[in-house]
């Protein structure tokens, strides 16, 4: 976002009186105009959509939308709850918000499939199955990512490690015998946990192979990650979407059960007959 603020600073002089009016307003509400249609800006600005288009592509971008696009990648992970709560209400009102929030995220689970880096995929696959432990940490909102990621691989695998999101001094203390031939997986979406990243510094400075599971190349995981795994989080009012990250994890737990199927098999009927004799699950009414 400062590549973006500081060329419309610095372009006054040389846009035009519809140009300086867009470039002001982007300046003063980018948290606002990061989310708006062409349409939309144009009209907040009292300039025609064309003319917005027109900018963009001076500013040396394909369209509007990728513009917008860039905008919103950079401001993501500075935007408050207060300031997330109001570019909801310019987006969606009480009426759309099923329609808004599920379309939503279908968008998400298709740029995130379309998207995904199926080598780096097949390389974090081949890393959790050949680690000899496996750390997991998720932070804040990415807590319940972590947690059921790491309960289905507890069940598929040995030596696996959820790292509870307790005092600092803590984290540190459940992953002091991390080494070299471990993995450690972080979790972490806008507005990014500043303890994940050190704890995944922590890891790598071990020799341990990092995986880092976020949004994209602007999240600082990108710097201390051996293998990154991007699954689209947008986010929705105060609140992000976890439904990409949530199926992203999912391919992978199934991914690491079909590299050792008999195996699998063979904990899931020992779990059924523990299951039954301790009745576990009630019956269904059918």
């Amino acid at each position: 976002m400062e590549d973006i603020l500081a060329v419309l600073a610095n372009g006054e002089k040389r846009f035009s009186k519809g140009q300086k009016l867009i470039a002001k307003y982007i300046l003063e509400n980018y948290d606002k105009a990061a989310f708006m249609t062409a349409g939309k800006l144009g009209n907040t600005v009292g300039v025609s959509e064309s003319t917005v288009v027109r900018f963009a592509s001076e500013l040396g971008y394909d369209g509007y939308p990728e513009m917008r696009k860039a905008i919103q990648e950079m401001i993501r992970s500075r935007l408050t709850s207060v300031q997330r709560i109001e570019v909801a209400k310019e987006l969606m009102d009480e009426e759309t918000v099923l329609e808004s929030v599920l379309c939503s995220d279908m968008e998400k689970l298709q740029t995130t499939l379309d998207e995904c880096d199926k080598e780096s995929f097949a390389a974090a696959v081949d890393s959790i199955v050949n680690a000899n432990h496996i750390y997991i940490v998720g932070m804040r909102s990415s807590t319940c990512l972590a947690n059921f990621m790491g309960f289905y691989l507890n069940l598929l695998l040995e030596n696996i490690h959820i790292i509870q999101d307790t005092t600092v001094s803590e984290v540190y203390e459940q992953i002091i015998r991390i080494k070299e031939g471990d993995v450690f997986i972080g979790i972490s979406y806008p507005r990014y946990s500043s303890r994940t990243v050190k704890a995944m510094k922590f890891a790598k400075s071990t020799g341990a192979k990092v995986i880092g599971i976020t949004d994209g190349m602007n999240s600082p995981f990108v710097d201390v990650s051996d293998i990154l795994l991007f699954a689209k989080s947008d986010m929705v009012s105060f609140l992000d979407s976890l439904v990409a990250p949530l199926s992203l994890i999912n391919a992978l737990i199934v991914s690491v059960g079909t590299k050792s199927k008999d195996n699998v098999s063979n904990i899931f009927k020992r779990l059924e007959t523990i299951w039954a004799d301790y009745e576990v699950y009630e019956h269904s009414k059918l």
